[in-house]
């Protein structure tokens, strides 16, 4: 075992859940609806009640695409020797997902990542790095570890999200973020990574 751990999500970073929930739900659409603007609209009542029909299907975790930013980060991670664990956030009321969530990391993964999956947030968790792409997330993460490293795989949604300890990795900036990943191994206990560039 190694404390060289690199954390990585599941949903809109290895797997592209907001891709197959947007092909998904415009199979539920009537003749002549438009597509909403924004799937997360609260105001909207019926668009959760259709995303929760999609994410019941028996299945429909368990066969989420790749999405390639979180893969590129992974085989990175995993090239520079990092040990790499898959750290999701299980769906409260799916408890199927939970399930599912397994079934899909094992499909592509094997017995190659650890798989942690949390009822709530991801702060208690420990490793160098943590590939998220929510930023409420990394911030409760980056609490609990000052001296970690976030990187943001690019969404429209985390467009202009900043702190010192994250990175957004927008599919053209890998030579960049394998420097940082580079220091971040080579950091010692107690110090901090940006000592290393």
């Amino acid at each position: 075992m190694s404390d060289i751990i690199a954390l990585f999500d599941m949903d809109n970073t290895l797997f592209d859940y907001e891709g197959k929930l947007k092909t998904d739900l415009k199979s539920l659409m009537s003749a002549g609806e438009e597509e909403p603007e924004d799937i997360w609209d609260e105001s909207k009542p019926w668009l959760k009640a259709r995303i929760d029909l999609v994410t019941s299907v028996p299945g429909w975790w368990r066969t989420l695409p790749k999405f390639q930013l979180g893969w590129d980060l992974y085989d990175l991670c995993d090239n520079l020797g990092f040990e790499c664990h898959v750290l999701t956030k299980g769906p409260r009321q799916k408890s199927f997902a939970w399930s599912e969530k397994v079934d899909c990391i094992q499909h592509h993964f094997g017995d190659a990542v650890n798989i942690d999956i949390v009822g709530k947030d991801k702060r208690g968790s420990y490793g160098r790095v943590l590939v998220d792409d929510y930023g409420p997330y990394i911030l409760g993460w980056l609490e609990h570890r000052p001296r970690g490293l976030a990187i943001m795989p690019a969404h429209t949604y985390n467009e202009g999200f900043e702190h010192p300890n994250v990175i957004r990795y927008t599919g053209g900036n890998l030579e960049e973020i394998q420097r940082l990943l580079v220091a971040v191994k080579q950091r010692r206990p107690g110090e901090h990574w940006d000592r290393y560039l």
